[in-house]
């Protein structure tokens, strides 16, 4: 359960965007970044390993690179938005085939969720998302505040012991 106490973390106007695709929908992710070079040349990109080297290659943008998604890429990546360093991602994920790495999965989609940052799992909400105003802007997400947290749950355990 997540506390009523809150805090706000700023997206600056420089994107800090994570891109990454199962293996049957690499294509239709570098087919997407293609189309919005000029947008997506604005931002700080990262991704997944083989992701992240094949939109290199494929479109010149520079890409930071994490490990590949099954070797603890998508975990690097869930810790980096917990840390504040991503804070926008796009996820083309394959709706049809089990991955081998499902629990990693689920794991970064619910730490995105967590810490509120923008997610587009399909063309169509990638599009919405980088043709919004918004990535023009700076905004304020909201999170729940992990300190206030963590000092509450030590006082439970404090006062159980």
């Amino acid at each position: 359960m997540i506390n009523n106490k809150e805090e706000t973390i700023k997206i600056n106007k420089k994107k800090n965007i994570a891109l990454i695709a199962h293996d049957n929908v690499k294509d239709e992710l570098i087919k997407w970044v293609n189309s919005n070079l000029e947008e997506l040349s604005k931002h700080n990109l990262s991704g997944t390993g083989t992701t992240a080297s094949l939109i290199e290659e494929k479109t010149g943008l520079a890409v930071k690179k994490y490990k590949s998604g099954p070797l603890g890429g998508d975990q690097q990546i869930g810790a980096r938005i917990a840390e504040g360093e991503i804070d926008f991602m796009i996820f083309f994920w394959d709706p049809l085939e089990a991955q081998p790495h499902d629990p990693d999965v689920k794991a970064l989609l619910r730490i995105a969720v967590l810490y509120d940052i923008p997610v587009a799992n399909n063309r169509a909400t990638a599009d919405f998302l980088l043709t919004s105003h918004l990535m023009h802007e700076e905004y304020y997400r909201h999170t729940f505040d992990t300190g206030y947290d963590t000092e509450e749950r030590i006082n439970k355990f404090k006062n159980s012991l």
